[in-house]
């Protein structure tokens, strides 16, 4: 484990603002862009409304933009009287939805649907039921999935176009709704980067020390990875028989006493943690592991969890799913593994962490530098611009 690290931080959401102030927000510039989301959440909200709220305020001068949910109920009414462009955030389908829509389309308003994954299309529900290890014997789940799924179509239905994460998912929702859509990936927000920096400074400046173990870390955000981790538990189990150092670190929801039964005292389970604080556990980790499995759903998965890593000076290993090929290039800023070479991939990278001080600092710079230049909310309004107004800045 890298011993130089940040202090615990004291964590507080950055996003419960009053509706006034929000608003206020919304109309400060000429263009108005107004994210509207179910509820305030650590997940789908901070990735695809407050941090693209964030990069908008950053990085136009004549654009402004808000974020709204809700919970704010009759109050939206304004939002729709003054939003130039409204962006529905994995919305599910409702009245109070359509009504929404109308009434800012008597406006001319634009409407756009914003999605992070493969939920628009109910004929991909039973794969996405077994990809996140739902069960398939009872009709709670079946009931769950088409309804939710049939929900988000809907309200893909009502809007003028789409933004996603990523050209894979791009290409399937094109197909399904022929509306344009747009690119505008997953990023990094102000916070993580101001922390992740701190981390950053401090392992570079005590030479990246370490402790006697050798930490590989699988930060799950749900029981709903298993069938993910399930591919790393025969090569985990070997690292642990041939290397008396190694430990497993997971962060989550994930129980893996099943997996490593004969090796209970290798395994440190952390627990399910903020975003910033999260920064602070991947960074004191040698090695960062993103197994995928390979189907359409899991190739529509977001590449954060490589730029999240590389950000504080840690080293992804990942599945080759479609985003992360396109994000990680392969022995200079990370390592990617199919299912039959984990092993090689893991002490390939391993190598990188315990050899030459000087060539390990040529890549995780490498990698940092890389990933802040495409992932930086400061970086991003470009492509959020042209996702919003189909023109380039």
């Amino acid at each position: 484990m890298f011993i130089a690290n940040v202090p615990p931080i004291r964590y507080q959401d950055p996003w419960p603002v009053p509706f006034e102030n929000r608003l206020r927000d919304l109309t400060a510039r000429e263009r108005r862009v107004a994210y509207y989301y179910s509820a305030l959440d650590n997940s789908t909200f901070r990735y695809r409304c407050y941090n693209m709220v964030q990069a908008i305020s950053h990085g136009s001068a004549d654009t402004s933009a808000s974020y709204f949910f809700r919970a704010d109920e009759d109050r939206l009414a304004h939002v729709a009287d003054l939003a130039d462009v409204i962006v529905l955030a994995r919305v599910q389908y409702d009245l109070d939805v359509e009504r929404f829509v109308d009434r800012a389309r008597r406006r001319n308003a634009v409407v756009l649907f914003d999605l992070d994954d493969l939920v628009f299309d109910s004929k991909f529900a039973p794969l996405l039921m077994h990809s996140l290890n739902q069960s398939l014997g009872w009709r709670g789940p079946w009931d769950y999935w088409y309804a939710y799924m049939g929900r988000i179509g809907s309200t893909l239905a009502l809007c003028d176009g789409a933004v996603t994460t990523n050209a894979f998912l791009a290409a399937h929702l094109k197909a399904h709704s022929g509306r344009n859509v747009a690119v505008v990936p997953n990023f990094l927000n102000r916070e993580q980067m101001e922390v992740s920096d701190r981390i950053w400074m401090a392992k570079k400046a005590s030479k990246f020390a370490r402790d006697e173990h050798l930490n590989l870390g699988y930060f799950s955000g749900s029981p709903s990875h298993a069938r993910d981790f399930a591919i790393l538990h025969p090569v985990l189990t070997d690292l642990c028989d041939t290397r008396a150092d190694i430990r497993v670190r997971l962060a989550g929801y994930l129980d893996p006493s099943f997996t490593l039964t004969h090796h209970p005292d290798r395994i440190d389970v952390l627990p399910f943690t903020d975003f910033i604080n999260l920064q602070r556990f991947i960074g004191a980790t040698e090695l960062n592991l993103a197994p995928l499995q390979d189907n359409i759903f899991t190739n529509g998965k977001s590449e954060l969890k490589f730029f999240e890593a590389a950000l504080v000076g840690t080293i992804t290993v990942a599945s080759p799913t479609a985003v992360f090929r396109e994000a990680i290039e392969p022995g200079r800023t990370g390592f990617l593994a199919n299912e039959l070479d984990w092993r090689q991939q893991l002490e390939a990278a391993i190598k990188i962490i315990e050899g030459d001080p000087a060539e390990r600092l040529i890549f995780l710079e490498r990698a940092r530098n890389e990933v802040i230049s495409r992932y930086g909310f400061q970086n991003q309004w470009p492509a959020i611009e042209r996702a919003l107004f189909h023109r380039d800045p």
